[in-house]
C-alpha cells in the first residue's frame, strides 16, 4: 500500500470516532450509558428526544464502535463498548474544560452558582466511607443504582427525596452523588437537604469514576 493511501486510511478510521462524539446528544447519550445499559427508551425519555432521533443516533455511536447492544426477548439494550469508551468520555470533557473557556462560564454559572461549598473528591469520600462518619446517598434513578452504585450508600432518587428525608439521619453529614462531575442531580439534593437542616455536600464525580478508578462496587438492592 502507497505511503499516502496507508495514512488516508488510517485517519479515516481514526475520524469515525469524531463522528460519532460530533452531536451533543450523541456525547449525553455515552454519558448515560456510563451508568449501564439502557433501552432506547429509556434512552429516549432521558435526553428529552423522540425515540426515532435517539435510534438514529444509537446507530452513529455502533458504527464508530462505541457502543454495543444485547437483545432480551423483543427488548434491545444498549450499552458501552467497552470502560475505555468510558475513560475517552471523560478526557474529552477534561480537554474541553481546558481548551473551551465557554464550558468553564457555563459550568462556574449553574454549577458554582448553586453550589458554593467545595465538593468531596472520590478519594475523601472512601475515607468518609471507611471511617462511618458520613451517610452517602445515590441520587440517580432507582435502575441506575440497582445496576452498579458505591458499597453503603443508600438509594434516595432526587424526586424521591423530599417524601424521604426521614430516612436520613441527620446527626452525621450527607454527601450525595449522581452521575458524574456535570450532574445537576446532586447539586439539586444538597440544596434540599440544606433547606432542611442538613448537613450536606455533592460529591465532585460520579458513580463510573467510582468504578473506573478500581473501587469496590455493589449492584442490586
Amino acid at each position: 500500500m502507497p505511503h499516502r493511501a496507508f495514512k488516508n486510511s488510517l485517519y479515516e478510521q481514526f475520524a469515525r470516532i469524531g463522528h460519532g462524539v460530533s452531536s451533543p446528544k450523541r456525547i449525553e447519550l455515552l454519558d448515560l450509558l456510563a451508568q449501564g445499559e439502557k433501552k432506547v427508551e429509556t434512552l429516549a425519555e432521558q435526553t428529552a428526544m423522540p425515540v426515532k432521533n435517539t435510534s438514529a443516533h444509537l446507530r452513529v455511536l455502533r458504527q464508530a464502535r462505541l457502543v454495543e447492544t444485547r437483545r432480551d426477548a423483543s427488548s434491545i439494550y444498549y450499552r458501552l463498548a467497552s470502560e475505555r469508551v468510558f475513560r475517552f468520555l471523560r478526557d474529552l470533557e477534561t480537554l474541553g474544560r481546558e481548551r473551551l473557556a465557554e464550558v468553564e462560564r457555563v459550568t462556574q454559572q449553574y454549577l458554582a452558582g448553586r453550589d458554593s461549598l467545595e465538593p468531596v473528591t472520590l478519594t475523601e469520600l472512601r475515607k468518609r466511607l471507611r471511617d462511618g462518619d458520613v451517610t452517602v446517598i445515590d441520587v440517580r434513578p432507582r435502575p441506575e443504582y440497582e445496576a452498579g452504585h458505591i458499597p453503603g450508600a443508600l438509594s434516595v432518587p432526587v424526586a424521591e427525596l423530599k417524601r424521604r428525608m426521614k430516612e436520613i439521619p441527620k446527626k452525621r453529614e450527607v454527601i450525595a452523588y449522581c452521575r458524574g462531575p456535570y450532574c445537576v442531580y446532586s447539586v439539586d439534593a444538597v440544596t434540599v437537604l440544606r433547606r432542611n437542616g442538613f448537613r450536606a455536600r455533592r460529591a465532585d464525580k460520579g458513580f463510573p469514576d467510582w468504578r473506573a478508578a478500581g473501587l469496590a462496587v455493589a449492584a442490586g438492592e
